[in-house]
């Protein structure tokens, strides 16, 4: 099993009222120049929140909701720092609660 961080809030929050597009945009690039795969996604409805162990930050979370998950922890704790308004938090995949830890229980339009 891998270690995700992640953090979560209303997607209105992230995607509208933050420059979140600018901070995610940065990073890639910082990545291509450097040579490394991005360890970061972006997910709308993500569907690890759906997890029981979860349901306490799913509870505190607006819907919809929106999150961002790494395999990097210093990342996630460094956009903790920067955002402020969103829950911070870790979990493991794949497990019998969270098969898949990127999916999205978003439909597609």
């Amino acid at each position: 099993m891998t270690t995700y961080y992640y953090i979560a809030a209303s997607q209105r929050f992230l995607l509208e009222e933050e420059p979140f597009a600018e901070v995610l945009e940065e990073r890639y690039r910082q990545y291509q120049s450097q040579e490394k795969e991005p360890d970061f996604w972006l997910i709308k409805q993500p569907a690890f929140l759906e997890a029981p162990e979860l349901a306490d930050v799913k509870a505190k979370c607006p819907q919809p909701s929106a999150a961002v998950v790494s395999t990097d922890k210093t990342f996630v704790t460094w956009l903790k720092l920067r955002l402020e308004y969103v829950a911070k938090g870790e979990f493991e995949a794949p497990s019998d609660t969270i098969p898949d830890p990127l999916a999205s229980l978003e439909t597609a339009s």
